[in-house]
């Protein structure tokens, strides 16, 4: 049996798999924000209460919105930021009496899709999180690429290539939480396509609501989406032009927009090297379940011993 953690900033949740990938238990806790030992024992709680409800012990792998240093072993570049530099899977392996495995919550997106999911059976998947934040992950042979210095898939965090004049004068105004401007998070992310959305009409919508309007033709929504796919379309053009992936997946809460899926495969040949472009870009199969699925995932068929 696996057993798959996702670590968010605000909820954690535990799943249980069979070596068949049939759902055994699934359970959600809110996260102890801003506190890094009440995280632990939830993790552990969790943990015990898929191993009491299945009876059975498992594999334990654990998704976070971070990664570890391979230079310290402890977690950098995490948004929860109590676990950064924090020696996490030691911990872990401490409370609960067995080796954990842990990556980049958008890396489990990856590693879920390409193991049974959207990119199943492809060698190289480039996922995709269009969320409040920005992020994507990166599963070769279906197994995690965190890269050598952790830094894999940080494509969210580079910035937004080919920009026009409207596009230099958001990147000066809007910077990114990270302290640099112009990062392809600004822009790509459900977040930033509200805050266009906004600059463009004045008034503050949730995505779901600007799509809505979008749909039933109002000008205004219609014109900031149409900004955002292109924008989408520049960023992974950027993707393919380097790592030229099988397929790319999206999840997230932009991922529910189905247009999507239509406009932007177009829109990427006007900027891939060449002009040619036929990279299948698919919706997550497993939608939000995907990250705790691929945490689960971490550890594959028979490398697992107790």
């Amino acid at each position: 049996m696996r057993i798959g953690i996702d670590l968010g900033g605000t909820k954690i949740e535990v799943i249980a798999l069979s070596d068949e990938g049939h759902e055994l238990f699934r359970k959600r806790v809110d996260t102890p924000r801003n506190d890094y030992e009440k995280t632990l024992k939830a993790i552990e709680g969790l943990v015990l209460d898929a191993e009491k409800a299945t009876g059975h012990r498992g594999s334990v792998g654990l998704g976070i919105p971070g990664t570890l240093s391979p230079f310290t072993g402890k977690v950098k570049n995490a948004n929860s930021v109590w676990l950064n530099g924090q020696q996490l899977d030691e911990d872990l392996a401490t409370l609960l009496g067995r080796e954990v495995r842990i990556a980049n919550d958008a890396n489990c997106l990856a590693v879920s899709e390409a193991t049974d999911g959207s990119g199943a059976g492809r060698k190289t998947v480039f996922a995709v999180i269009i969320g409040t934040g920005c992020g994507s992950g990166i599963a070769l042979n279906a197994e995690a690429h965190a890269g050598g210095n952790g830094n894999a898939g940080e494509w969210g965090h580079n910035p937004l290539p080919w920009p026009d004049e409207d596009e230099i004068r958001f990147a000066q105004e809007v910077p990114c939480y990270c302290g640099k401007s112009g990062c392809v998070e600004t822009f790509c992310s459900g977040t930033g396509f509200e805050e266009d959305y906004f600059r463009l009409s004045t008034q503050r919508l949730k995505g779901a609501e600007i799509i809505k309007l979008a749909n039933g033709g109002d000008p205004v929504a219609e014109l900031a989406l149409g900004r955002y796919e292109r924008r989408l379309a520049k960023a992974l053009a950027n993707v393919v032009n380097i790592l030229d992936p099988d397929v790319i997946v999206f999840g997230g809460g932009m991922s529910n927009v189905d247009r999507l899926y239509q406009t932007v495969p177009l829109l990427l040949k006007q900027w891939v090297f060449g002009g040619e472009c036929e990279t299948p870009i698919l919706k997550a199969t497993h939608g939000d379940s995907s990250g705790v699925r691929g945490a689960a995932w971490l550890w594959p068929q028979g490398r697992f011993t107790l």
